[in-house]
């Protein structure tokens, strides 16, 4: 039946299709980005954390920083801000972790608002299009003259056509919506969890006489399990 519609006709009468269209257009490109961007982000943040660990534990502070550069994943740039941080108070520490929170947040949540405005905005403007074309019906049927099925079947249905393809944006661009928003907050989630481990372990370390970092092993090893334990159950 919709194979049968003047799809050239009623986009050039219906702008409000046209609007669809370009929804449509814009949704898809905002979703491709998000999706690339995330997969440059990818990382193991774990095994990130590990040899943050390590060399932590080494005294070896300027590789640490140079292991965080080179990750991609949030939880990288959480714990530079930490290792920088060395030596400072716990409350100084915790306040630049927010911090960093933030600006990964930031660029991880961009362009999302536009997802969410056209999972909302686009049935609206399909229903906007129908209730416009219905009127555009009843309005030849009343210059006909006649109220036969016939004369606003083919109208009332072209109508509809534009509530269809809104419901055909939206439900798309919710489904990429809600996707990248628990990304997002996993990502995040798993980033705070390994800067807090990493500044627990730095608080149960002392330094040795050749101005490295003496670890106590046991402190250490549990901050470890529990900053994976929180990860896994994210």
């Amino acid at each position: 039946m919709v194979s049968n519609f003047d799809w050239i006709k009623l986009t050039s009468q219906s702008p409000v299709l046209i609007a669809l269209i370009a929804f449509s257009v814009v949704t898809l490109g905002v979703t491709i980005e998000r999706f690339y961007y995330y997969w440059t982000r990818r990382g193991n943040a774990d095994q990130i954390a590990r040899e943050v660990l390590q060399r932590m534990r080494k005294g070896d502070v300027k590789e640490a920083i140079w292991t965080c550069e080179q990750g991609r994943h949030p939880a990288a740039a959480t714990m530079q801000v930490v290792a920088n941080a060395l030596g400072e108070s716990n409350n100084d520490i915790d306040e630049r972790v927010i911090v960093a929170l933030s600006e990964q947040k930031l660029m991880l949540e961009r362009n999302l608002n536009i997802l969410g405005t056209m999972a909302v905005t686009a049935p609206l403007v399909g229903l906007l299009g129908t209730v416009w074309g219905i009127m555009r019906a009843f309005h030849d049927m009343a210059l006909v003259g006649s109220a036969a099925p016939t004369v606003v079947a083919g109208g009332i249905a072209e109508a509809l056509i534009t509530t269809a393809v809104g419901l055909v944006v939206a439900v798309p661009s919710l489904i990429a919506y809600n996707h990248f928003v628990r990304r997002m907050n996993v990502m995040l989630t798993v980033a705070e969890n390994h800067a807090r481990a990493l500044r627990t372990a730095l608080n149960s370390s002392n330094p040795d006489d050749r101005g490295g970092m003496r670890k106590r092993e046991e402190p250490i090893s549990r901050s470890i399990r529990s900053a994976h334990e929180t990860v896994n159950v994210g």
